[in-house]
């Protein structure tokens, strides 16, 4: 049974264009489990919700690039768990030839992304839910060094933002207990960059490692005010619609 304000939210996005969510953070960070509780909560609204998986329908050559890691990495095969950790060797590789394919992957990457959102703009489904975002792939950037740094704002620059963005923050350690693939220090570099890309991106907002019902909480708050606040057609590239 759909609550008064699912009722409401229902009733505000049924003639507008799809509000555009999406999650991003270290492995481990519980985005599973927070686009899980909101796609429930979408449905039993009544909303109709379109599910795009970055890797899956965003990057280009991805079956490749999965395949080159477990070629010239030994990249291990698998999702990692407590009880079956595995040892990944991708985004954590940081020589200069990885870098220099990091740059042109995700430029193609965010050029795609940006027709995928224009095309799935005019689908029929009232939210646009990302399991991972551009941001995802920009933090595996050295943003110590400046050119990587405006490389990542000039990509952001390009793609419209989601209406709301959230990056999960989370203890590197817990974060790597729940999803052991990477090494610990990895963890720790890849968090900070997500922090520092937050300073380059407005419009996204950050929730503390908190119990998973708080964190559902500030999601439900955050995706239901923006499909009860009226909007233009098309996403913004300049006014973001939630701000951290």
């Amino acid at each position: 049974m759909a609550t008064a304000e699912q009722q409401g939210t229902a009733k505000t996005t049924s003639s507008r264009r799809p509000c555009v969510v999406s999650f991003s953070g270290i492995d481990g960070s519980g985005k599973t489990t927070q686009i899980e509780a909101l796609l429930a909560w979408l449905r039993d609204a009544g909303l109709r919700v379109h599910m795009l998986r970055f890797w899956d329908d965003i990057a280009v050559f991805g079956r490749m690039r999965e395949t080159m890691s477990h070629i010239l990495f030994k990249s291990e095969k698998g999702i990692g768990s407590p009880d079956s950790p595995v040892e990944r060797r991708d985004k954590n590789v940081r020589a200069w030839y990885m870098t220099a394919a990091r740059l042109y992957l995700y430029f193609l990457d965010a050029a795609r992304l940006a027709f995928v959102i224009a095309t799935t703009s005019r689908k029929d489904a009232d939210v646009v839910i990302f399991d991972r975002f551009l941001y995802d792939e920009l933090a595996n950037l050295d943003f110590g060094n400046p050119a990587a740094r405006a490389y990542a704002r000039l990509l952001m620059r390009l793609v419209p933002r989601p209406d709301v963005a959230f990056v999960l923050d989370a203890d590197p350690v817990q974060a790597r207990a729940r999803k052991p693939e990477y090494p610990l220090d990895f963890i720790h570099r890849n968090r900070a960059a997500y922090l520092t890309l937050v300073k380059l991106t407005e419009g996204v907002t950050v929730i503390e490692p908190l119990a998973a019902e708080d964190v559902a909480e500030i999601v439900l708050r955050e995706v239901s005010s923006a499909l009860s606040r009226p909007v233009s057609e098309g996403l913004s590239h300049e006014q973001p619609l939630v701000h951290n």
